[in-house]
């Protein structure tokens, strides 16, 4: 956290409990984390600014579509300590996640159009390893399903 002069205006803990639908332990947790840095009011109560709510927000829904904490932390440490966050701050590091999100769309629809078919490890058909898998070839490139890990099958010819 950078030096901020103490204000007297802020949201309490409470205030962005009740804004965001987290318990304030979690608040306090993501504080921890360095998600959010809250300030000491000249009383010395813990102040949050209004653009902590949209930085818990964007923690809530990072969470939900499998991001890490130290993934969103590194996301939320290229935004501004400053200043509140703009619309081209917030879109910068939602393209960086977009790139993530769609090699994950990429990855879950090839294991949604093949988990029934041969996935490139020999357990779910011993026919279908004999076109796909011969003599288990997929275990030379490592462990697990190797050709829903993103690698691809030898060409028809190889087979």
């Amino acid at each position: 956290m950078k030096n901020r002069e103490p204000r007297k205006h802020g949201l309490s803990i409470g205030d962005i409990s009740a804004r965001t639908g987290l318990a304030p332990s979690a608040i306090q947790f993501y504080e921890e984390q360095g998600l959010v840095h809250p300030f000491r009011a000249d009383s010395g109560q813990r102040r949050f600014d209004r653009a902590d709510i949209r930085r818990l927000s964007f923690v809530m829904i990072s969470q939900n579509l499998g991001f890490s904490i130290a993934e969103i932390r590194a996301a939320l440490e290229t935004l501004p300590q400053n200043r509140t966050p703009t619309k081209r701050d917030w879109e910068r590091i939602s393209a960086r996640f977009r790139h993530h999100l769609d090699a994950r769309i990429a990855q879950m629809t090839a294991l949604r159009d093949k988990l029934d078919g041969c996935i490139g490890c020999g357990c779910l058909s011993l026919q279908n390893c004999k076109l796909y898998n011969p003599d288990d070839g997929a275990r030379t490139r490592g462990t697990g399903p190797r050709y829903l890990m993103g690698d691809a099958p030898p060409p028809a010819k190889a087979r």
